[in-house]
C-alpha cells in the first residue's frame, strides 16, 4: 500500500490495509504509569516548594559550548517572530532558559514582567524538536486566570492545539466518486481533525541538566479514511537531558522523528505549511511520526553552536505504510508490529539563526537503514526479507531580511530538498522539492508566510512494470507545484488558505478522468 505524507505528518494514503486489535492491557499500563509518575512528580515538588517563592524562576542554565572566532555575539540567540522562536532548531534555541524579556516581547509593547513570565514558561517548552510549536505568548489562553502560573510553579508545562483542513479539487472533471472509491485526498471534498496536547515536567530542579519528561496524546479524524485513518493514542512519552555543558543532547522513549530530523516543514512553523504534496520517502523508510510513536533513542552531538550530528535508534514503523502501522497500533503503545524492524538513522547539520547582519542557514543531510521486512517490488511474489534504506540532503538559507535591527529572521528565504531510496523495495524512488517562503514579509503583517513549493515525485520502475503488466495506465512521476499563505490572526490563532496544481495525484496507476487535480485547502490551526 502506498502513503504519502503531509507536512504536519498527516497522511494522505492510497489502498486499505487489514486492522488488527492490539493487546488493550499494555495500553492502560502504560498510560497508567505515565500519569502516575507525572502526578508523584508534581505533587512532591508542590510540597517541596511550600518554603520557597513560587515565583522564583529556576536557575538559568547557559551553554557553554566553543564559539566560532568573529562570531556576532548574538547570533547564537533565538530570533523571534512575534512569539515563537526561529523554526527548524534544536529545543534548546526553542525554548532558552532567559529569565529576562525577549527582544521580541519588548517589541510588542508587553511590560518587562509579562515578557519575563513568559521566558519562564517557554522553559517548560518541549526539547529536542528541529519544528517550532508556537510558545505560551502565541496561545490563545497565555496566562488568562494564572493557569499557566499556577502550573509553571509546580514545573509542569503544556501545549494543545487543533488543526482542522478542508481539501477539495476544484476542477470540473474531477471524477467524483464514493468515499470508499476515493484514490486520492481531495478527489471528493475531504475534512480531516487532529487534536493534540503536549505536558511537560521539569526535572532541572532536581539537578538533572535540562531535564524534562514529555507525555503527549493525538486524536485524529478523517471523512476518508485511507488519508489518516482514525485514531486515538499516544504521540510521544519520552525522557530529555543533556551532557557536558549541552555538547551532548538525549531523547529516549516513544518519539516522532518526524519531528525531529529533515525539517520537512517550510519555515518550520507547526502553525503554517500543512498543505502541498511532501516526500514519502522518510515514512516507507520506516521514520516514526505524530500518528505513529514509536520506541527510540536519539542522541544529538553539538560539536560547536553550528555543527551538529544526530543519531537515532528506532523501532521502524510498517514497511506496509503509515496508515497499516495505525490499524496495528492505533494506540501507539505496542512495543512491535509484524514485519517491523530496527531503523537506525544519523543527521548531520550545520545551522546559523537569523540575527542582524546574520543570514539564518540551515544545511543537512540524513542517512536511514531499516532491518523491517520488505516485499521486493521485482518479485512481489517471494516472501519478504528485504531491508530498506534511505538518504536525504537539504538546505535552506534566509535571502534577505526585512528588519535586521528588529526581528532578524523576518525576510525571504529559498530552499531544496532531495531524498532516494532503493526502487525494488519503495513505491517512491526518488522525490525533488524547491521552495521559495517568506515570514513577515509586510510590517503590517510581521508573523505571516507565503510560500510557493514545487515538487517531484518518481515513482519505482518495479512498481511501474508491475502495473504495466497488469495492463493499467501507468505515469512514471507526479509532479506539483504550490501555493500557501498563512495569516496570524490573533495569538494562537492561523488561517492557512492553499490551492495545489498536481499532475498525476493518485499512486502510479490512473485513468484520463483522474490524471489531474486542483487542489483548494484551507485550514485552522489554534494552539492553547
Amino acid at each position: 500500500m502506498g502513503a504519502q505524507v503531509t507536512r504536519c505528518g498527516q497522511v494522505k494514503a492510497f489502498g486499505d490495509a487489514p486492522e488488527l486489535f492490539p493487546k488493550q492491557g499494555r495500553r492502560v499500563v502504560a498510560l497508567s504509569l505515565a500519569v502516575s509518575l507525572i502526578s508523584s512528580m508534581a505533587l512532591a515538588q508542590s510540597a517541596r516548594s511550600s518554603s520557597i517563592k513560587s515565583d522564583t524562576p529556576d536557575a538559568t542554565v547557559k551553554p557553554k559550548l566553543p564559539k566560532k572566532k568573529g562570531r556576532p555575539p548574538n547570533s547564537g540567540k533565538a530570533a523571534e517572530i512575534g512569539s515563537g522562536s526561529v523554526p527548524g532548531r534544536s529545543a534548546l534555541a526553542q525554548a532558552p532558559a532567559l529569565p529576562h524579556a525577549s527582544r521580541a516581547d519588548i517589541a510588542a509593547g508587553k511590560p518587562q514582567d509579562e515578557a519575563s513570565k513568559f521566558a519562564r514558561f517557554n522553559k517548560l517548552r518541549e526539547r529536542g524538536l528541529e519544528i517550532n510549536i508556537p510558545g505560551p505568548a502565541d496561545t490563545v489562553d497565555q496566562d488568562k486566570g494564572g493557569f499557566r502560573s499556577a502550573l509553571a510553579d509546580l514545573g509542569i508545562g503544556y501545549v494543545a492545539w487543533t488543526q482542522n483542513s478542508y481539501v477539495q479539487n476544484v476542477l470540473p472533471n474531477a471524477a467524483r466518486s464514493t468515499i470508499a472509491n476515493q484514490l486520492y485526498n481531495g478527489q471528493n471534498p475531504t475534512f480531516n481533525s487532529v487534536n493534540y496536547v503536549m505536558v511537560t515536567y521539569d526535572l532541572t530542579r532536581y539537578g538533572i541538566p535540562d531535564g524534562q519528561i514529555i507525555a503527549g496524546m493525538e486524536q485524529q479524524s478523517w471523512t476518508w479514511q485511507p488519508g489518516g485513518p482514525d485514531r486515538l493514542g499516544i504521540n510521544t512519552l519520552a525522557y530529555y537531558q543533556t551532557f557536558f555543558d549541552r555538547a551532548l543532547e538525549l531523547k529516549v522513549g516513544y518519539l516522532r522523528n518526524s519531528h525531529e530530523f529533515a525539517g520537512t516543514l517550510v519555515g518550520g512553523n507547526a502553525g503554517a505549511s500543512v498543505f502541498g504534496p511532501s516526500s514519502n520517502v522518510l515514512y516507507q523508510g520506516g521514520m516514526s511520526s505524530n500518528a505513529t510513536p514509536t520506541p527510540a533513542i536519539n542522541l544529538r552531538y553539538n560539536f560547536d553552536s553550528q555543527l551538529y550530528t544526530k543519531l537515532s535508534v528506532q523501532r521502524s514503523i510498517s514497511p506496509d505504510g503509515v496508515a497499516t502501522e495505525v490499524n496495528q497500533n492505533p494506540a501507539g503503545l505496542n512495543w512491535t508490529t509484524p514485519n517491523t524492524g530496527i531503523l537506525t538513522l544519523d543527521e548531520t547539520g550545520y545551522q546559523t539563526k537569523a540575527a542582524p547582519g546574520v543570514l539564518d542557514t540551515w544545511l543537512r543531510a540524513g542517512i536511514g537503514y531499516n532491518t523491517a521486512h520488505y516485499t521486493n517490488l521485482a518479485f512481489p511474489k517471494q516472501p519478504r526479507g528485504d531491508e530498506n534504506n534511505f538518504y536525504y540532503v537539504a538546505a535552506d538559507r534566509q535571502l534577505w531580511q526585512v528588519a535586521p535591527q528588529g526581528a532578524a529572521s523576518r525576510g525571504i528565504y529559498g530552499g531544496f530538498s532531495v531524498m532516494g531510496a532503493p526502487p525494488d523495495q519503495n513505491k517512491v524512488a526518488q522525490y525533488y522539492e524547491a521552495r521559495l517562503y517568506a515570514k513577515g514579509l509586510f510590517d503590517s503583517r510581521p508573523s505571516d508566510q507565503i510560500s510557493v513549493v514545487a515538487t517531484d515525485t518518481v515513482w519505482s520502475n518495479s512498481a511501474v512494470q508491475n502495473a504495466l503488466a497488469a495492463k493499467n495506465l501507468v505515469h512514471n512521476d507526479s509532479k506539483a507545484i504550490s501555493g500557501t499563505y498563512t495569516a496570524h490572526l490573533a495569538p494562537g490563532v492561523y488561517l492557512n488558505l492553499g490551492l495545489t496544481y498536481i499532475n498525476n495525484p493518485t499512486t502510479i496507476t490512473y485513468t484520463p478522468q483522474i490524471g489531474h487535480a486542483l487542489n483548494f485547502s484551507a485550514s485552522t490551526s489554534i494552539f492553547f
